[in-house]
């Protein structure tokens, strides 16, 4: 699937299918970018969340979605991302109400890959109205894959010297296009490490046939 060019960056398609009386909580350490997500039963556009975001499954379902590139959430909103912090509404608010039947017709059989593929491509086409990505939002997807891919980068002072922007203009844009603070930004980077170097001691150790050690009771 070709990509927005700036404003769709990763495409998920998700389908359920729990026993009844049961539910599943998924939680997540969400990236700094706001969300659109449409399932058979809502359409909703997340703001950032500043802490761990929780979804909670239940029955049989779908949703298809799409996290969008840092620059793209004022674009779509049409204003200042921190008014949706924390904090989701209706798709329909926002996005044309066509969008959302649309992306549900595409999932038509939400098993049949092809028209999984087909709900990513719609949404694909969709923020295509909202381009070009302006210059200030191509500077925001820079800071933010900077912050993201460079781990020397460890204080907001550096940011700044990176992209020759003095820190109070800084902490404007950045509150303004992603709703959060630079600081922000480099401790979500940290948390992601981490999560991501636990994850990895806990596949080494159910490979090598510890997890029963793991998840056991300490020895005396």
């Amino acid at each position: 699937l070709v990509r927005s060019r700036g404003l769709g960056d990763v495409y998920k398609r998700q389908v359920w299918d729990l026993p009844e009386g049961e539910s599943s909580t998924q939680e997540v350490l969400q990236y700094p970018v706001c969300l659109i997500v449409i399932s058979n039963s809502y359409a909703r556009f997340y703001g950032v969340q500043s802490g761990l975001s929780r979804t909670t499954l239940s029955g049989t379902g779908w949703a298809s979605g799409v996290m969008l590139q840092p620059a793209a959430g004022s674009l779509v909103l049409g204003g200042d991302v921190r008014t949706m912090t924390d904090r989701f509404v209706d798709a329909r608010e926002i996005l044309d109400g066509a969008l959302v039947a649309a992306v549900r017709s595409a999932m038509a059989d939400p098993n049949d890959p092809e028209c999984r593929r087909a709900s990513a491509a719609v949404l694909d086409d969709a923020l295509r109205a909202w381009l070009p990505v302006d210059e200030e939002g191509l500077l925001v997807n820079a800071i933010v894959e900077a912050v993201e891919t460079e781990p020397d980068i460890g204080q907001v002072a550096q940011v700044c010297q990176r992209f020759a922007i003095t820190e109070r203009s800084l902490q404007r844009l950045l509150r303004r296009r992603i709703g959060l603070s630079p600081k922000w930004l480099i401790q979500r980077r940290r948390l992601h490490e981490a999560a991501s170097t636990f994850a990895a001691m806990i596949a080494l150790l159910e490979s090598a046939g510890g997890a029963a050690l793991w998840s056991g009771p300490a020895a005396d």
